[in-house]
C-alpha cells in the first residue's frame, strides 16, 4: 500500500489516471479483483509513466535499503501486504532491553514446573472480529485517554488582560486556515462534509492529494481556496484494507468561518434554548462536548462557541456502546458538574446508540442530557447588534478537562481563562510559533497537548493546523509524514506511538523529506520508553531531512498543563541530554548512573526545561511533600500561571494536588506560592532539564521497593513478543492483598497460540521480571485476543481491567499464579514448643486460676423411679410390654414422596413382623445366638422389624445402607466392606435387593461368591419363635452401629443393651417423648443417632414416630416440612442436608406451600441432628425462610453426637407448661471467637463484626447422664473455662469400643477409657475426637444453676497442620464460597504439605479460571495460607454422606487417582 501510494506522489499524474487508479484500489479493497488482475492493470494504466517514476534519486533507493536499526530491515520485500498485526509492540522496546531480556532468560535453567491441566472445551477462544482496527499496547501512556485522561475545573488566579478581545482579534482577524485532515467514521459511509465550509475536497488516503500537493508552500487561505475551487468534483480514492465508511476529508476552513459559526453558537445557546420558560443555560454552565477525532473543526465552532457564550466546555469522549469502559465514571463527572446540555455534530448524533423512542440512549451511570446538534442548518442566525458579553478573563473556568485515575474514577480539572492565556503564551515564547506556520497534528484534540498546541495556541497565533485523526493514522500511518512533506509544515505533534507505526510502513517510501520540520514536539516524551522510538525514528528520517535537534519531547500531566517541552537550540535549548539508570535504584527512589551494557537499566532522555515563567521542585511521594534530595526521585511540582487551577466540587484532594506547598528539610515552605503535583515522577538533572521516570498512576509499590507498571510491560514485551502477544496489548497493575500490592499482569495472546506456547511464555515472562525487576509477579494472566476493555483510542483500559480481575470478570483462558515466591510477608510459622509435662496448677476445682472446664446434664437418679428403669433395660422386653398393654398404639408410620403413608406399625404388628423375621433366622440361616446379621433395607418399617427379630433370637444386628441400583460401582463396595468387617454371618433384606445383590453388574463391582447366607423377608411364613431370647447382662452386645468418617474412616461402635436402653432413658427425659406425642424424623436410619431415633426411641417412650425417608425429598423438597404441617408435629429432627435441600428448594415457594394449607406454627423444637460444629449461616436462614410459614423464630436448634456417643447434646424444646418442670433449658447462646487465636488452639472471645471474627453457637443442651470435660489434647489434663481443647465424654450410653476386624481395639482402646493425667484421674472417659471448649454463661438452668455452653469447634482428624497452626477446613472452605457468586461447594484438604483447593463451578466453563485468583487471594488475606493447587470442577463432584458432610478424603483418593474431571487445575508456583 505505502509503496504504491508515494511513488505516485513523486510524478503529477492526470486526474483521469488517477481516478482510474483510485477505482482500481477500490476494487481490490472490496474483493471484487484479484491481486494478480490488479497488478496486470494497474501495470497497464502507470506504462507511459514509469520513466518518470523511475527517475527517483538512486541515493534515496540505497539509502532506503539500509535504513534503519533492525526492525526496517527484516522485513520481506513484498509490501503491497498490509503491515502485521503484531508489530505493534515495538513501541516499548528498546533493542538493548531485549537483548537484556534474552540474557537475563538465558541465565535459568529449563526449570521444570507442573503445567496448569484445562479440560478441552475451555480452550476455544472468542472469534477475533474479522477486522480489528491495530491498536496499540498495553497500559502504556501512549493511548490518549488511558491513564491521563483530561480533566474539569474552576478555581480563581489573578485577573489577567482581557480575554474578549483577545478572542476577536485571533478569530476575525480570520485570515486562518485551520485544515483538517479528517475521517468519518460514520455508519453512512458518505464523508463528512465540512459543513458549509467555502470549499470542500473530499480526497482520501495517501495516493490522492494531487492538488494540494502541487503548493509548494502551505496554501495562504485566499489563494488556497481559490486553486482547490477548481475541482469539478470530490475525488474518491481508496485505500487498501481500510474498512468501509472510512473516508478521509480535508476540510479547509476560513478563519472569519470559525468566528462566524462561534458566534452563530454562542447566539443559540444563549437565546435560544429554554425549559418551562427558563432559559436552560446561564453564563457559567457547563456543556458537554461530544466530538468524534474526525471533526476538529465542528470540535473548534463548539469550543469557541462556549466560550463566547461564557459557557463551560467539557470535552470528553464519544460513547460507543450503552456501557463502554469507564463510561459510568465519566458520567459520574458530568452529573456532578450539572451538565444538563451535550453539543455534537449531526453525523455523531447518528452513530449514537438509540433508545426505542428514537432519542439517543441514557448511558450508564449518565445524567439526563439534552442533546444539540450544532450543524449549521440548526444555529440561529444573531441579529446584527447582538455581541457576547465582554468578561473579564481572570479567574473564571475557561473550560474542563477530564483526568482518569489509576482507580478508575474520572474527574475534572478546571482550567482558569488566565491559566488557558498564560499556557497559550508560554507555549507560544516556547516554541517560537509564528503567524500563519503549519502544525500537523495527530493527537486527540480534545485534550491534553493536542488541545493546546492544535486548539488554543494555534488560533491565537492563527497558525494553519492540520489535523490527521487516529483512524486514518490507522489505516494510512504515513498520513502525517506526507501531509508535512506537502504542506512544508513547520511543527509537528505527535506520540512516539506514531513514530514507531511510521517506521513500520515507511519502506519503499523514496521521496519524503521532512526538512521543513522545524519542531517535532513528542507528546508523550513523559514515558520513558519513548526514547527507543526517538532514536529509532531519528536514525530512518535523519537521511530524508529530518535533523537531530528537531525532535522535542515533552512532558505534560492534566493538573499542570505543559511541564516541560525541550526547546530547539535556535530557540535557546541546551543541547538534549540522556541518562542511563539502574532499575534497582530507581526501584528505592534514588539515581544510581550506570552502564548500558547492564541487564537491568532504564535509558531516559531529557524532555527540556520548564515553560518560560514556571518554576519546578521535586518533592517526595508520600507523606508531607519535603523536597527530594539532588540524587532522589520524586514527583515533580510545578509553579506557573499556566496551570490547572481544581478538580472540580473536590476541594480536599483539590488543596493537596494544586496547593501543595515544598518544605525544605527543616520543614520550612520553599516559598510562599502553592505548586501544583504533576504526577509525574522524575528528577531536575543538569541545565534545568526535567528528566521523567515514570508516572504516579503506573506506580506499584511491592515491599518499600516502587516499580513502575510501563517499565515491566516493556520487558514482558520483550520474551519474544512478535509470536505471542496480541498487538503488544498488555496490562500491568497492582492489587492489594494481604496489606501489600502485588502485581498482576495480563495480556491478551494471539487467537493461533497453543496451550504449550502460552504457558512457556508465561514462565519466561516471570524468569525475565525477577532477573531484571528483582520483583515476582503474583498473577499472570492470559485472555483471548480483543477481549480487555478498550480505552476510547483504543488502548486497555487499565482501572476497568482491575476491576474485572477483582470482580472475576476476566475471563482469562490461562493462568499462573505465583503467590508463593512474592508473599513475603506472611507471619512467622507458628513453633510447637518442647513437651513439658502438665504445668497447671490445679486447686479444688481451679486449673491455672479458671474453673476447670466441664459440664454435665441433669443427674439421671432424681428424675426416674429406678423400677420402670429397670423393667426397660431391654428394648425387647420393651416391645413385649407395648404389644401386651397397648397393642393397637401405632408407633410408625412411613410416607412416600407423594406424602401418601405406605406403612404402618402398631406395637402388636411390629412385635408380630419381629417374630416372624427371629423364626427366619433361625430355621433359614441357622443361626446361633451372639451372630451378626447385615440388615440391608430402603428406610422402612422392614427394617425395624428386622432389627427386633435380631433381638428376639439372640444375634447381633448390623445396619446397613443398601446399594444405589444407578451407582453400584462405589456404593457396593461399602455395602461389602462392612459385611465382611462385621463378620455378618447372613444378610436380611427384600427380594429387590437380594436380586441386585448377586446381579451381574455387581458381579463387575464386587466378587458375588463370598457373600453369607442372603434371607428375603418379604414372603416369610408366619411363625411364632418358641421362646424369645433374653441376655444374660444387660452389658451384652446388643447392635453394632457402622458409619464412614468424614475422613473415609469405616468405623463400627458396639451398642451394649445397657447403653441402648440409657440412650433411650435420657433422649426420652431430654425431649419429653410418651406415648401421645406425635414426632417427625427425616434422618437415614443406618447410624448414629438418626437410627437411634428411627429404630429405637419410638419403642421405649412409645411415641408415634412419621417417617419421612430423606431419598424421598429428591422428587418433593415440600414432603417434610408437609408431614410436619399435617401432622401436627412438636418436635422434628433432620440434617443438614435435608435443611439444605428446603432452604435452596423452596426459598421461592412459600408463598405456594401457605396456599396449600402448610403451617409450622405446631413446631415447638426443630432439631439438626448432626457430629460437626453447628451451621450457623443454615440455620439462620432456614429460620428466616419458614418464618413466613409460621415455623417460631427459636425452634431450630442444633444437636452434637459422635462415634463413642451418638448423643451428647439435645437442644430440648423451650415453650409451654414444661418449663415450669425444670425440663426447658435457656436459648442457645452464640459467641464470636477470633479465628486467628484459634489457629493457635486459643480460644479469645471478640465483638461481633470484628475482623476475623468467627460465629460459634451452642451445640444444645447436655443430656442428662452426661459429664463432659475439655482435656489437653496432648498432656491429656483437664483445661480451664472457654480454653480450646478435646471435648472427653462420660455417660451411661458411651459406645463400649470400637468393633474393627483387624484387632486394632488396642489403638482406639484409650478412645474408650482414657483417664486425666492429674486432677480427677479415676473417673472413665471417652474421647469423642472433637476440639471444643465450655463456657459459663450469664443464663440460669432450671435448676437455678449458671448454664454451661459447650462448642464444638471441628474434628481432630478432619484438621490441617499448615505453618505449625491448626486449620479447620469448614473456615477455609467458607471463606472460599464467598469469593464468587459462581462458587457453589468447596472443599480443601492438603497433599504433601501443599494446601488444594476443590471449587465446583455453577457457571459458565470460561468462567473457570476467573476463580483461580479470587480463591487464592481470598485464602491469603483471611487464612494467611497460600494455595498449592486449585481445582476446578463440575457441581456435585464432591462427595457427601448422608448426614451432609463433605467426604474430603475420598476426594483427595479422587484428586490423587485423577478421576475427578476437572475443568482446570492451576498449580500455584
Amino acid at each position: 500500500m505505502a509503496a504504491r501510494g508515494c511513488a505516485l506522489e513523486a510524478v503529477p499524474l492526470p486526474p483521469e489516471v488517477r481516478e482510474s487508479l483510485a477505482e482500481l484500489e477500490l476494487e481490490l479493497s472490496e474483493g471484487d479483483i484479484t491481486q494478480k488482475g490488479y497488478e496486470k492493470k494497474r501495470a497497464k494504466l502507470l506504462a507511459r509513466y514509469i520513466p518518470l517514476l523511475q527517475g527517483v534519486d538512486p541515493s534515496l533507493q540505497a539509502e532506503n535499503r539500509v535504513s534503519g536499526p533492525a526492525q526496517t530491515s527484516a522485513v520481506a520485500p513484498k509490501q503491497q501486504k498490509p503491515r502485521p498485526a503484531n508489530s505493534r509492540d515495538e513501541r516499548f522496546r528498546s533493542d538493548v532491553h531485549t537483548e537484556a531480556v534474552q540474557a537475563a532468560l538465558a541465565k535459568y535453567k529449563e526449570r521444570k514446573m507442573p503445567m496448569p491441566s484445562k479440560r478441552r472445551s475451555v480452550l476455544v477462544h472468542s472469534s477475533v472480529e474479522t477486522y480489528t482496527p491495530p491498536d496499540t499496547s498495553s497500559a502504556s501512556e501512549d493511548e490518549g485517554s488511558l491513564r491521563r485522561p483530561g480533566r474539569l475545573t474552576s478555581t480563581p488566579l489573578q485577573s489577567h488582560s482581557n480575554i474578549e478581545p483577545w478572542l476577536d482579534r485571533v478569530i476575525q482577524g480570520s485570515s486562518t486556515s485551520s485544515s483538517a485532515s479528517s475521517t468519518s467514521s460514520h455508519p453512512g459511509g458518505r464523508p463528512a462534509a465540512a459543513p458549509s465550509a467555502a470549499a470542500t475536497a473530499t480526497l482520501t488516503g495517501p495516493a490522492a492529494h494531487a492538488h494540494i500537493d502541487l503548493h509548494s508552500a502551505p496554501p495562504d487561505v485566499t489563494t488556497g481556496l481559490v486553486e482547490l475551487s477548481h475541482c469539478e468534483r470530490p475525488q474518491l480514492a481508496s485505500v487498501r484494507g481500510v474498512p468501509r465508511g472510512y473516508s478521509g476529508s480535508v476540510l479547509e476552513t476560513a478563519g472569519g468561518k470559525l468566528w462566524s459559526r462561534s458566534l452563530k453558537l454562542a447566539y443559540t445557546l444563549l437565546n435560544k434554548l429554554t425549559s418551562k420558560n427558563e432559559p436552560l443555560l446561564n453564563p457559567g454552565d457547563r456543556v458537554a462536548l461530544v466530538f468524534p477525532n474526525s471533526d476538529p473543526v465542528m470540535f473548534m465552532v463548539a469550543f469557541y462557541g462556549c466560550l463566547l457564550a461564557e459557557l463551560v466546555p467539557v470535552p470528553i469522549e464519544v460513547p460507543l456502546t450503552r456501557k463502554d469502559a469507564g463510561s459510568q465514571q465519566v458520567g459520574f463527572l458530568l452529573g456532578s458538574c450539572g451538565v444538563t446540555l451535550a453539543l455534537t455534530t449531526d453525523a455523531c448524533q447518528k452513530g449514537l446508540p438509540k433508545a426505542q423512542t428514537g432519542e439517543v440512549a441514557t448511558f450508564k451511570g449518565w445524567p439526563p442530557l439534552a442533546w444539540l446538534v450544532i450543524d449549521g442548518k440548526h444555529l440561529t442566525k444573531p441579529p446584527k447588534d447582538w455581541h457576547p458579553q465582554a468578561q473579564d478573563a481572570g479567574a473564571g473556568t475557561a473550560y474542563i478537562e477530564y483526568k482518569t485515575s489509576k482507580e478508575g474514577s474520572t474527574v475534572g480539572v478546571t482550567v482558569s481563562h488566565a491559566s488557558l492565556l498564560a499556557q497559550c503564551r508560554a507555549l507560544t515564547q516556547a516554541c517560537g510559533y509564528s503567524e500563519a506556520e503549519t502544525l500537523t497534528n495527530v493527537l486527540d484534540f480534545k485534550r491534553d497537548a493536542g488541545l493546546w498546541h492544535g486548539v488554543l495556541t494555534s488560533v491565537m497565533n492563527r497558525m494553519h493546523v492540520i489535523s490527521i485523526p487516529y483512524a486514518l493514522m490507522k489505516v494510512n500511518p504515513l498520513s502525517w509524514i506526507q501531509k508535512v512533506c506537502s504542506y512544508k509544515a513547520r511543527a509537528a505533534l505527535v506520540k512516539s506511538r506514531d513514530m514507531h507505526w511510521s517506521l513500520l510502513a515507511q519502506r519503499g517510501q523514496r521521496d519524503v523529506s521532512l526538512s521543513s520540520l522545524r519542531m517535532l514536539i513528542v507528546a508523550d516524551g513523559a514515558n520513558p520508553w519513548s526514547i527507543s522510538s526517538c532514536d529509532a525514528f531519528l536514525n530512518v528520517f535523519q537521511s530524508r531531512g529530518l535533523r537531530p535537534e528537531v525532535i522535542c519531547p515533552c512532558a505534560t500531566s492534566p493538573e499542570a498543563l505543559t511541564v516541560a517541552i525541550r526547546r530547539p537550540p535556535d530557540l535557546g535549548g541546551p543541547p538534549p541530554r540522556k541518562a542511563v539508570l539502574s532499575m534497582n535504584g530507581l526501584s528505592f527512589g534514588v539515581i544510581r548512573v550506570d552502564t548500558e551494557e547492564k541487564l537491568s537499566v532504564l535509558t531516559v532522555q531529557d524532555v527540556g526545561q520548564v515553560l518560560p515563567g514556571a518554576d519546578v521542585c521535586v518533592v517526595k511521594v508520600e507523606g508531607a511533600p519535603y523536597l527530594c534530595k539532588t540524587d532522589e526521585v520524586g514527583e515533580i511540582c510545578v509553579h506557573s500561571s499556566a496551570t490547572g487551577t481544581a478538580y472540580y466540587g473536590l476541594l480536599g484532594i483539590t488543596k493537596s494536588v494544586f496547593e501543595t506547598v515544598p518544605l525544605t528539610a527543616g520543614g520550612a515552605p520553599v516559598s510562599e506560592r502553592p505548586f501544583t503535583r504533576t504526577g509525574l515522577l522524575g528528577f531536575v538533572g543538569p541545565d534545568d532539564l526535567v528528566f521523567v521516570v515514570g508516572k504516579l498512576d503506573g506506580l506499584m509499590v511491592v515491599g518499600v521497593r516502587r516499580h513502575n507498571a510501563d517499565d515491566v510491560v516493556a520487558t514482558a514485551l520483550a520474551v519474544e513478543p512478535m509470536k505471542f502477544v496480541y498487538r503488544g496489548r498488555i496490562a500491568v497493575f497492582s492489587v492489594t492483598v494481604l496489606h501489600d500490592d502485588r502485581i498482576v499482569l495480563v495480556a491478551e495472546q494471539r487467537p493461533d497460540a497453543s496451550e504449550e506456547d502460552s504457558f512457556q511464555w508465561m514462565s519466561r515472562v516471570l524468569q525475565a521480571i525477577d532477573s531484571i525487576h528483582q520483583v515476582g509477579v503474583y498473577c499472570l494472566a492470559l485472555v483471548p485476543a480483543n477481549t480487555l476493555p478498550k480505552a476510547p483510542l483504543g488502548g486497555i483500559h487499565i482501572s476497568e481491567t482491575k476491576q474485572r480481575f477483582l470482580e472475576g470478570m476476566l475471563h482469562p483462558c490461562n493462568v499462573l499464579m505465583c503467590p508463593h515466591t512474592c508473599v513475603t510477608n506472611l507471619p512467622k510459622p507458628r513453633q510447637k514448643q518442647p513437651e513439658v509435662g502438665p504445668a497447671s496448677m490445679i486447686v479444688g476445682n481451679l486449673v491455672a486460676g479458671k474453673r476447670i472446664a466441664q459440664a454435665s446434664g441433669r443427674e439421671l437418679a432424681h428424675l426416674e423411679d429406678s423400677d420402670q428403669a429397670r423393667k426397660f433395660l431391654f428394648l425387647p422386653d420393651v416391645l413385649q410390654w407395648r404389644a401386651h398393654t397397648t397393642p393397637d398404639h401405632p408407633l410408625f408410620l412411613l410416607l412416600n414422596a407423594k406424602g401418601t403413608v405406605t406403612s404402618t406399625a402398631t406395637c402388636v404388628q411390629l412385635h408380630k413382623r419381629a417374630e416372624r423375621v427371629a423364626a427366619a433366622l433361625m430355621e433359614k440361616a441357622r443361626l446361633n445366638v451372639g451372630d451378626h446379621v447385615a440388615l440391608v433395607y430402603p428406610p422402612g418399617v422392614d427394617l425395624i422389624a428386622a432389627f427386633y427379630g435380631c433381638l428376639y433370637c439372640g444375634c447381633v444386628p448390623v445396619t446397613v445402607r443398601p446399594p444405589h441400583p444407578q451407582n453400584l460401582a462405589t456404593t457396593l463396595p461399602t455395602v461389602k466392606m462392612i459385611v465382611e468387617v462385621s463378620k455378618s454371618a447372613c444378610v436380611l433384606t427384600t427380594q429387590a435387593i437380594m436380586r441386585l445383590l448377586k446381579s451381574k453388574d455387581a458381579g463387575a463391582a464386587v466378587d458375588v461368591r463370598t457373600w453369607p447366607t442372603i434371607v428375603d423377608t418379604d414372603d416369610i411364613p408366619k411363625k411364632k419363635v418358641a421362646s424369645i431370647f433374653r441376655p444374660p447382662s444387660p452389658d451384652v452386645l446388643a447392635y453394632l452401629d457402622f458409619s464412614v468418617s468424614t475422613t473415609g474412616i469405616l468405623a463400627g461402635v458396639k451398642m451394649s443393651h445397657a447403653a441402648t436402653s440409657a440412650l433411650c432413658r435420657s433422649i426420652k427425659l431430654q425431649c419429653e417423648l410418651y406415648p401421645s406425642r406425635q414426632i417427625a424424623i427425616c434422618l437415614d436410619p443406618y447410624c448414629g443417632l438418626g437410627f437411634a431415633l428411627w429404630c429405637l426411641c419410638s419403642v421405649y417412650s412409645g411415641h408415634q414416630s412419621v417417617l419421612v425417608p430423606p431419598l424421598e425429598l429428591e422428587s418433593n423438597v415440600s414432603l417434610w416440612l408437609s408431614a410436619v404441617s399435617q401432622y401436627k408435629a412438636r418436635v422434628t429432627f433432620c440434617s443438614y442436608s435435608v435443611m439444605e435441600m428446603c432452604t435452596r428448594g423452596l426459598g421461592t415457594q412459600t408463598g405456594v406451600l401457605r396456599m396449600k394449607g402448610v403451617n409450622l406454627s405446631c413446631v415447638r423444637t426443630c432439631m439438626v441432628v448432626a457430629e460437626e460444629r453447628p451451621r450457623i449461616a443454615l440455620t439462620q436462614s432456614f429460620s428466616k425462610l419458614f418464618k413466613d410459614l409460621g415455623l417460631p423464630a427459636r425452634a431450630v436448634s442444633t444437636t452434637f453426637g459422635c462415634r463413642v456417643n451418638v448423643a451428647i447434646c439435645l437442644q430440648p424444646n423451650r415453650l409451654g407448661k414444661l418449663a415450669e418442670q425444670g425440663t426447658a433449658g435457656p436459648d442457645p447462646t452464640t459467641v464470636y471467637v477470633d479465628m486467628r487465636a484459634l489457629r493457635h488452639d486459643r480460644v479469645r472471645l471478640v465483638e461481633r463484626g470484628s475482623p476475623h471474627s468467627l460465629p460459634l453457637t451452642e451445640s444444645g443442651k447436655i443430656l442428662p447422664g452426661v459429664k463432659v470435660i475439655i482435656a489437653h489434647t496432648e498432656t491429656k489434663g483437664p483445661l480451664g473455662d472457654s480454653h480450646l481443647g478435646e471435648i472427653w465424654v462420660s455417660s451411661p450410653h458411651n459406645a463400649t469400643g470400637y468393633y474393627t476386624v483387624y484387632g486394632e481395639e488396642a489403638l482406639h482402646a484409650d478412645h474408650f477409657s482414657a483417664r486425666l493425667s492429674f486432677g480427677d484421674t479415676q473417673t472413665i472417659w471417652a474421647r469423642t475426637g472433637y476440639l471444643g471448649f465450655l463456657r459459663r454463661t450469664e443464663l440460669t438452668d432450671a435448676s437455678g444453676e449458671r448454664h454451661d455452653a459447650l462448642y464444638v469447634v471441628g474434628s481432630l482428624d478432619e484438621t490441617l497442620e499448615l505453618r505449625g497452626m491448626r486449620y479447620h477446613p469448614i473456615d477455609i472452605e467458607t471463606s472460599v464460597v464467598r469469593a464468587h457468586r459462581s462458587i457453589a461447594e468447596c472443599a480443601v484438604f492438603t497433599w504433601t504439605n501443599l494446601l488444594v483447593v476443590v471449587v465446583e463451578l455453577d457457571g459458565l466453563e470460561q468462567d473457570a479460571l476467573d476463580l483461580v485468583a479470587l480463591v487464592t487471594n481470598v485464602v491469603l488475606e483471611e487464612h494467611h495460607l497460600v494455595v498449592g493447587v486449585v481445582v476446578i470442577v463440575d457441581p456435585g463432584v464432591i462427595p457427601i454422606n448422608s448426614r451432609g458432610e463433605k467426604q474430603r478424603m475420598h476426594l483427595r483418593d479422587g484428586f490423587l487417582a485423577d478421576q475427578l474431571d476437572p475443568i482446570y487445575v492451576a498449580y500455584n508456583m
